[in-house]
């Protein structure tokens, strides 16, 4: 009879035994989804000075009741309302991210918090990434952290706003903050804003319009003990005090501008970079999350670039809002799971920079690196030609080569056109959201000045930061130049790949108190600016990092333009100057790629399986079948053996 249990026995694992996976998008067998039920209760939280907050607390829960067992905190501080109403259904943070339910799930509490001035918090908001809103977070992850139900380890998660304002709240060093997950999140407020010292005034008009929108008119759900909802209308009339946010930045051209209402240099003083050092010490163990089309890749790099905390970082081919093909609710229990249970999944064993290749074959996307940038690749020049290359009916359709110009006096003339522009569903527009798309850049190139390589004869990858080098001549005084990398496809359509900006005025060279990947710095002090001459100048500056196959037949194109009318803000002048792009062999234009090289299997369908692998393809289940019929039939013939002796003992 033991022998038969020990066959059952071994049946049973063999069929119901799930193997251990632990690696970036995918994870199973470390943990097990424990609960099925989940209850919800909001409430004020008072903080420091006394504002009120609202705050949502989700518990796993059994037989309707949550579990009083101390359990792990994640909590995110909510720019955009905690919760919402919508047709008559209340809409909260579980149904916006449904990879929260699969933490609940496995035994963690979630936390939604209205940040002050929003929602159905109390406060108003006068300087945003300020002080206030860092002890704000300091506050509400020690009051986690002193409730009964959770186990004294507190993580943060969210994306944009959300992500900021992990990284400030990291800076204040809560003692039980132990691990964040800030996605999309913002690095040099001034360079996001005046990126190369033009307004993204399109951005700074309709996020305004947004939260504006959701302060004072669309009206999130009140707390638990609000019946009549008399609190929240206190709220609400706090936040018609918030500072109009195209009204508070665009008087702000400058990195030291100063802004006149609070006499402080804004972008010195409130961009997140300003927390780095105290961000650091904190020790708080990071996981980044970047997207190649978000609206800061590069912040992502430089946040990990600059941190000695324990870290990770992962970049794939995503816009602002999208994440598709990535697991979030894996990679998410795997880093909690690590930092807040002690599970020892071998999440900090894998090398810290995971990035998505576009254009990669099957299997090959992903890659992973211990440093950035990349060590194989090699910064290599693309100068700007004349001829034309018959791929595009420009104002020049110069050529692009690696060889350098040996004509003397080489330049293309053109006439600023203010309607050129990248398109309604840029990178931009959909970090205050709205879709993502660029579609053929065709028009767009055929207004400008363009630069495209011969058909390439080899596939080139193209992964790190893009810089530009423009000698430029002008009567003008100022000028705004827009950089485009572009794909151009066997039929002519131009695919946006990434994008660089400068002001003329704006373009004195200088170095930031932080490591910026030896990538061009432009303070853009007000006392740095300068403006054109009729002489040559020289403008460097970097596109937004890319990892990139330009695949073999198709060609690499550089597009300059001087305005991008639905993104930016820039100057118009009448009657529109004529700038001069230089490409002869004493002032040689070109742009800088960094190039990897490219083995067949990059872009081939892959024969063998990567070493890491991020698609959510399903690993297939392995096949106990065999081993199990096996066991089966060894257990129905003991226990006919054992029938057969019994019946032969009761016929003596």
């Amino acid at each position: 009879m033991l022998l038969l249990l020990l066959l059952l026995s071994l049946v049973h694992v063999s069929v119901g035994a799930e193997p251990k996976v632990s690696k970036p998008g995918e994870y199973t067998g470390f943990s097990r989804p424990v609960y099925k039920e989940w209850t919800r209760i909001s409430q004020y939280v008072a903080v420091r000075d006394g504002t009120k907050l609202a705050v949502d607390i989700f518990r796993p829960a059994q037989n309707g009741q949550p579990v009083e067992e101390p359990l792990p905190v994640i909590w995110t501080y909510d720019r955009y309302h905690r919760a919402d109403v919508q047709k008559g259904k209340l809409v909260t943070q579980l149904d916006q991210e449904p990879w929260l339910k699969t933490m609940l799930q496995h035994g963690y509490v979630v936390g939604v918090v209205d940040a002050r001035g929003s929602g159905a918090s109390f406060g108003d908001v006068q300087e945003p990434f300020g002080i206030k809103e860092a002890n704000d977070g300091y506050d509400i992850t020690e009051w986690f952290a002193a409730q009964a139900w959770c186990n004294k380890r507190v993580g943060m998660f969210g994306r944009s706003y959300l992500g900021i304002t992990q990284y400030l709240t990291a800076a204040t060093a809560p003692p039980h903050l132990r691990a964040i997950f800030p996605e999309m999140a913002l690095f040099d407020l001034y360079s996001f804003l005046y990126g190369g010292g033009i307004f993204r005034s399109d951005f700074a008009d309709k996020w305004g319009r947004l939260v504006n929108r959701l302060d004072t008119a669309n009206l999130a759900p009140p707390v638990d003990s609000d019946s009549n909802g008399e609190m929240l209308k206190e709220a609400i009339e706090m936040h018609r005090a918030n500072r109009n946010v195209p009204a508070l930045f665009a008087p702000l051209p400058f990195r030291d501008s100063v802004d006149r209402q609070t006499g402080s240099k804004f972008y010195l003083t409130n961009s997140p970079a300003q927390w780095l050092e105290r961000v650091k010490k904190s020790g708080v163990a990071i996981y980044h999350m970047g997207g190649w089309n978000d609206l800061w890749p590069r912040d992502a790099l430089l946040w990990y670039s600059n941190l000695s905390n324990p870290q990770k970082i992962i970049i794939g081919p995503w816009s602002h809002d999208d994440s598709r093909g990535f697991d979030l609710a894996a990679e998410h229990l795997r880093w909690y799971d690590y930092w807040l249970k002690g599970i020892d999944n071998g999440v900090m064993d894998e090398p810290p920079i995971q990035y998505y290749t576009m254009g990669a074959g099957p299997g090959r996307e992903w890659r992973s690196a211990s440093k950035w940038p990349v060590p194989q690749a090699t910064q290599t020049k693309y100068f700007f030609s004349g001829g034309k290359s018959g791929s595009v009916s420009s104002t020049n359709d110069g050529t692009l080569s690696t060889s350098q110009p040996a004509e003397t006096a080489g330049q293309d003339d053109y006439t600023l056109n203010y309607m050129t522009t990248s398109g309604t569903t840029s990178r931009w527009s959909n970090g205050y959201g709205q879709a993502f798309g660029y579609g053929n850049m065709l028009p767009n190139d055929q207004k400008g000045l363009t630069y495209t390589t011969a058909r390439l004869t080899e596939n080139t990858e193209v992964t790190g930061h893009p810089v530009a080098h423009l000698w430029v001549t002008t009567k003008a005084k100022d000028a705004d130049f827009f950089v485009y990398l572009e794909e151009v496809d066997e039929f002519g359509g131009s695919q946006y790949v990434t994008e660089g900006t400068l002001r003329a005025s704006h373009r004195a060279l200088s170095t930031p108190g932080y490591n910026n990947l030896s990538l061009p710095y432009h303070r853009s002090y007000q006392k740095d600016s300068v403006p054109l001459r009729e002489e040559p100048v020289e403008l460097v500056f970097d596109l937004h990092p890319t990892s990139n196959i330009f695949n073999a037949g198709n060609r690499i194109r550089i597009t300059i333009t001087g305005a991008d009318r639905d993104n930016a803000s820039t100057p118009e002048q009448t009657p529109s100057p004529v700038v001069s792009i230089l490409r002869n062999s004493a002032h040689a234009s070109y742009i800088a790629l960094p190039l990897v090289p490219v083995t067949a299997q990059d872009v081939a369908p892959a024969t063998v399986a990567t070493q890491t692998t991020l698609v959510n393809t399903p690993t297939p289940p392995k096949s106990y079948w065999p081993l199990t019929l096996v066991l089966v039939l060894a257990a129905c013939l003991l226990l006919s053996s054992l029938l057969f002796v019994k019946l032969r003992r009761k016929a003596n």
